[in-house]
């Protein structure tokens, strides 16, 4: 086996590698903030007046509104987040996988 093909065989394994690893930690730490660490997603905000419409004057927003709001905004986060760590892992596993199974057959056949 040359020396490029060995480079290009193992550096294509680390790659698919470090991508599983990256979805993996991304999926953990969307679980942990969902299910220990709650406070980490909410995000503070400062109730702004809105303006109805053919009114002059502002109205304030209910706790109620701006509370699902917020909890639109997370989960819609959430779902980004976790469908970035699928596409890691769908793309890192298989890379990963191929490249090695190439460098232990190889290996397997340069030791015959």
């Amino acid at each position: 086996m040359s020396i490029i093909r060995k480079i290009y065989l193992y550096l294509f394994s680390l790659v698919g590698l470090v991508l599983v690893v990256m979805g993996s930690v991304q999926i953990i730490n969307l679980g942990l903030r969902a299910f220990v660490f709650r406070d980490a997603d909410r995000q503070w905000e400062y109730p702004q007046a809105i303006v109805s419409q053919g009114k002059e004057t502002p109205t304030q927003p209910s706790r109620e509104e701006l509370q699902q709001y917020q909890e639109n905004q997370v989960k819609a986060q959430r779902e980004r987040e976790l469908a970035n760590a699928l596409a890691m892992i769908a793309v890192g596993a298989p890379l990963y996988w191929y490249h090695w199974k190439v460098i232990n057959r190889e290996k397997q056949e340069s030791r015959s």
